[in-house]
C-alpha cells in the first residue's frame, strides 16, 4: 500500500503596513501578525510604508492599519496594477486617511482631508472626511446573506464613526447610521446620515475589503500634540464580533485567484 501523499498547502506571501500617527500602531500590528499566525502557510512582511514596491508587487495578499500614509505615486500605481493582476487588499480604518491640521484661514484650527492623492482613494473606495466624537453607535448588515457577514448580528461598538467621501461602485456589508456632526473637521457637517462600516470593491481580477472599524490609542501615540494621553482605548478590538471579521477578511484574501 503506497503512502498517503504529504498534503503541503502551497505559501501565501503578505505584506503587512501597520504605521502612521495618532494610534497604538504597536497594539494593532501585534494583533494582526498574531491573527495572520493562524495559519502557517502565510508568511507575512512588515513595514510602515507602501514604498517597498517590489515586496507588494511579489506579495499574494496585503493588509493595511494606518493613519495619514500616503504612498508615493509610483506606490499607488504599483497597487492599482497588483490589484489588477488578482491582489487582494484588506484595508483596516484609518488607511483611507490624509489629514492635515490648518493653522491660517476661514478653517483655522480644524482638521482638514486634502484630496492629494486620488489614485490611491479610488482604489480604497473612500476617503476619511470627519468622525463625531467616540461614542457608542449600532452596526447593522447590510447583506446578511455574504459569506463574509453570514450570521453577523447587529452589534454596538464604541468606536470612530467614519463619515467618508466615496468613490466608485462598492458593494456594501455593513453600515451604521450617523446622527451627530464631527467635530475639529472641516467638512463634519455633512457627517449625518448612513454610512458604510465594511464594504468591497472590485478591481479587475482583485478587489479591496475596506473596514472602519479598529481605533486604538495608548498613553504615548498623540505626542508631540499632547504628551499623555489619559486612557487607553481599544473600541472595536474589545469586541469578538470584531475579531470574527478580521478572520473572515483573511479567509477572503487566502481566497484570492491562483498566480498565473
Amino acid at each position: 500500500m503506497s503512502e498517503q501523499a504529504e498534503v503541503r498547502p502551497p505559501r501565501i506571501d503578505c505584506v503587512l503596513v501597520c504605521g502612521g500617527v495618532w494610534h497604538d500602531m504597536d497594539f494593532a500590528r501585534l494583533e494582526l501578525l498574531k491573527l495572520l499566525a493562524e495559519d502557517p502557510a502565510i508568511r507575512t512582511r512588515v513595514f510602515e510604508d507602501y514604498e517597498n514596491i517590489e515586496a507588494i508587487r511579489a506579495a499574494d495578499i496585503l493588509i493595511t492599519y494606518t493613519c495619514d500614509v500616503t504612498p508615493s505615486l509610483k506606490a499607488q500605481e504599483a497597487l492599482r496594477d497588483w490589484l489588477q493582476a488578482g491582489g487582494r487588499w484588506y484595508a483596516l480604518h484609518g488607511t483611507n486617511s490624509v489629514l492635515r491640521f490648518l493653522t491660517e484661514g476661514p478653517n483655522k484650527d480644524l482638521w482638514d482631508a486634502p484630496r492629494w492623492a486620488p489614485l490611491m482613494m479610488d482604489l480604497l473606495g473612500s476617503q476619511f472626511l470627519s468622525h463625531p466624537p467616540i461614542a457608542p453607535y449600532t452596526v447593522t448588515v447590510a447583506d446578511p446573506d455574504h459569506p463574509l457577514v453570514q450570521g453577523i448580528e447587529p452589534f454596538e461598538t464604541t468606536d470612530e464613526l467614519y463619515h467618508m467621501e466615496y468613490h466608485g461602485n462598492m458593494h456594501v456589508l455593513l453600515e451604521t447610521d450617523c446622527t451627530v456632526e464631527g467635530t475639529g473637521f472641516v467638512e463634519a457637517a455633512d457627517a449625518i446620515g448612513k454610512h458604510a462600516v465594511m464594504y468591497l470593491k472590485d478591481h479587475g481580477k482583485g478587489g479591496v475589503l475596506y473596514n472602519t472599524l479598529g481605533h486604538c490609542r495608548g498613553h504615548y501615540d498623540l505626542q508631540p500634540m499632547l504628551d499623555w494621553w489619559p486612557t487607553v482605548d481599544r473600541c472595536a478590538w474589545d469586541l469578538p464580533v470584531f475579531y470574527d471579521l478580521l478572520r473572515r477578511g483573511i479567509v477572503w484574501l487566502k481566497e484570492r485567484p491562483a498566480k498565473a
